[in-house]
């Protein structure tokens, strides 16, 4: 049958369709959906809508429904007898029900619909209030919540309607700073669970390292080098210059260094679980590094990752010479590579995801669909989407959606 051959009678109902919203509430156990719509069939009512949420074990059920006309179903009744039958069912259960007559379908929501991620450590009622307060005060309506996760934190997503995205991203970044939560809005749509590139920085990202401190330690000169790492990363020196600088205090080392840095290397909390997430759902993943290729490699095979660039570190007879070759992978070369990336992939720059903590990952954040900013310094903080400031890399998995169960329930079957 096509759509236009649909009677009428089983068409969406309009505003002046007489409806019952029924609840139904108790200690949740199998049969309970069934048992509520076969009581109902025996009016004839057709469903327009249905919800149903388990928590530590209590359901809330709702069905909205057609109201049944006298004399309609097998049993001849009317939406009195409805009631009675309902209410009756559920109290033969230990359950309580509630019927509201109205007219119609929900009302329509909003324009403007977003995803609003919520991370915190705990996550508090303070909080929650104070994130649902400034979503109203956006002119925006939650019209669902639910929760992504229970730990590494607690997480939860709030549908939205009624305000735009990026409005309701700028008043949310605000609350967030003062609440000491994480907060990502993203707009609602197709794309959000579209195949997606996830483009990664390395350093103090994907792991817990400065690889160049670790080179300079076998060096003795770790202090020097971190100084002019933490000060490049807060865009007080020009990349490029501070790592000619750093490298040349590298000169001499023996090439025999390398294996011995690479097994220092500390991936970040949830790193291979974001990792074989992602790869499993059907992602493409990459880094980029200012760092060493000398590292991003063994990385790259490590992980299984589709796309790896960083700068090179040169060895002549054995000896690291102090100086880089190639192009130098700075601040606009890892934007340059998130394209590059992308076209490879085949997937829209709309449709990838940056993360990164340092100033030079800004502009790639930003060439991003989403740009997350992890633990990252106050200026790329501010300037990035959203910023996650926990130290579990896998949260990012929340922000696109994925719930913890989805994480297990993949492990689970990939076993």
């Amino acid at each position: 049958m096509s759509a236009s051959q649909i009677p009428p009678a089983t068409a969406v109902p309009g505003d002046d369709v007489p409806t019952l919203l029924v609840k139904i509430f108790g200690k949740d156990r199998p049969g309970i959906t069934a048992g509520l719509f076969d009581t109902l069939a025996a009016y004839s009512v057709d469903v327009v809508d249905i919800e149903q949420v388990v928590t530590r074990g209590r359901i809330t059920l709702c069905a909205l429904v057609t109201t049944p006309s006298p004399g309609q179903g097998t049993s001849g009744s009317s939406e009195g007898d409805l009631r009675a039958t309902v209410h009756s069912w559920a109290e033969s259960l230990n359950l309580q029900a509630e019927i509201i007559s109205g007219r119609g379908d929900n009302r329509p929501r909003g324009t403007g619909r977003s995803h609003v991620t919520v991370l915190g450590h705990p996550l508090t009622a303070e909080s929650t209030a104070a994130i649902a307060a400034a979503i109203t005060g956006t002119g925006g309506n939650i019209d669902r919540i639910f929760r992504l996760a229970k730990y590494p934190v607690t997480a939860v997503e709030f549908a939205v309607s009624g305000a735009a995205t990026e409005a309701l991203r700028t008043a949310l970044a605000l609350e967030a700073a003062q609440l000491g939560v994480d907060v990502a809005v993203v707009a609602a749509g197709l794309q959000r669970r579209a195949q997606r590139l996830v483009v990664m920085d390395v350093d103090s990202t994907l792991i817990q390292d400065e690889v160049i401190e670790l080179f300079a330690a076998h060096a003795g000169c770790e202090a020097e080098v971190a100084e002019v790492t933490a000060a490049a990363m807060r865009g007080e020196l020009d990349f490029e210059q501070s790592l000619h600088a750093r490298v040349e205090l590298l000169a001499g080392l023996d090439e025999s260094v390398v294996e011995a840095v690479r097994k220092e290397v500390r991936l970040t909390p949830g790193a291979r679980t974001l990792v074989r997430t992602l790869k499993r759902l059907g992602y493409q993943v990459g880094v980029v590094s200012g760092g060493f290729t000398q590292v991003t490699d063994a990385l790259q095979e490590e992980l299984g990752l589709d796309f790896a660039n960083a700068n090179t570190l040169e060895i002549v007879d054995g000896k690291l010479t102090g100086r880089v070759t190639g192009p130098i992978v700075d601040r606009a070369g890892k934007a340059r590579l998130l394209r590059d990336f992308a076209q490879q992939a085949g997937v829209p720059l709309d449709q990838t995801v940056a993360i990164g903590d340092g100033a030079n990952d800004l502009d790639m954040l930003n060439a991003a669909g989403l740009g997350v900013a992890f633990n990252a310094k106050p200026v790329v903080r501010k300037a990035a989407h959203t910023a996650v400031n926990v130290p579990f890399l896998d949260t990012v998995l929340y922000l696109l959606g994925i719930t913890r169960e989805e994480v297990e329930a993949a492990d689970t079957h990939a076993e």
